[in-house]
């Protein structure tokens, strides 16, 4: 008789915490301001790992890379506008990662466009 029970017990378990079956997934996105190349990664397993990726495909690209945002389960966008302004951001989507970026970047120059969105793999 025991054995059912335990097997509620699991079953019960597994439904109440569905997330938990799920791997987080991490993302980042470079960024070096004085050339305004980029890098990005998505589907990593950890935030070390998604920035150091993202750095070293920035690093590629040019000098004076930095992480412009990292994000989890979810998107990150980098919008650049004149005079050397640029804003990141992040959300649950591409357009809520697109939104914050250009309004981040908006604070700090004029005219700002998306130039580079990426998402993690489990979003």
């Amino acid at each position: 008789m025991r054995k059912p029970q335990s097997c509620l017990a699991v079953l019960a378990f597994t439904i109440l915490t569905p997330a938990a079956a799920f791997a987080d997934s991490y993302g980042a996105i470079a960024y070096s301001p004085s050339t305004r190349a980029d890098g990005w990664s998505h589907s990593f397993s950890t935030r070390a790992d998604a920035e150091r990726r993202a750095l070293r495909e920035c690093s590629n690209r040019a000098s004076g890379c930095r992480v412009a945002i990292w994000f989890k389960n979810g998107c990150g966008a980098l919008a650049v506008g004149q005079d050397g302004g640029w804003g990141s951001g992040w959300g649950g989507d591409r357009r809520r990662a697109e939104l914050e970026a250009i309004s981040v970047c908006n604070q700090h120059a004029a005219q700002c466009r998306v130039t580079r969105w990426v998402c993690s793999g489990a979003q």
